[in-house]
C-alpha cells in the first residue's frame, strides 16, 4: 500500500488500537510501531493519526489511561475499560460482516 493508507480505512484504526489494547497496557508510540510491525509494514496509521483517537477513546471511557516514567521519561500507558470491551466486540462483529460481505461480492470464500 505504500506510505499512505486507502480512505476506506477510516475506522480501522479504532479497531485496531482496542484489540492491541485488550492484549496489554501500551503507550501511544508503541501502538503506532506495534500496528506497523503486525501488518507487517501494510499499514501506517502515524502519531497524528493514533493520538486523536486515542483521546477521543478516553473521553469516551472506552480507556482509561495513566503516566508512568519509565527510564526517566514521562510516558502514558492507556488500557482498556468494560466498555472499550463491549465496542471491540461490537466492531470485531462489524468487521466480520463487511469482510463476509467483501468476499462474497469478489467471489472469494470466508470463514
Amino acid at each position: 500500500m505504500g506510505n499512505t493508507n486507502p480512505s476506506f480505512l477510516n475506522g480501522i484504526p479504532e479497531l485496531l488500537l482496542l484489540h492491541l489494547l485488550a492484549e496489554r497496557e501500551m503507550y501511544g508510540y508503541e501502538l503506532v510501531k506495534t500496528i506497523q510491525a503486525r501488518s507487517q509494514e501494510t499499514f501506517h496509521f502515524g502519531e497524528g493519526c493514533v493520538y486523536p483517537i486515542l483521546h477521543y477513546l478516553e473521553k469516551a471511557k472506552l480507556l482509561k489511561s495513566r503516566r508512568r516514567k519509565v527510564d526517566g521519561r514521562s510516558r502514558k500507558y492507556y488500557h482498556l475499560t468494560a466498555k472499550g470491551g463491549r465496542r471491540l466486540a461490537e466492531l470485531r462483529g462489524e468487521w466480520k460482516a463487511v469482510t463476509a460481505g467483501v468476499s462474497t461480492v469478489l467471489g472469494w470464500e470466508h470463514a
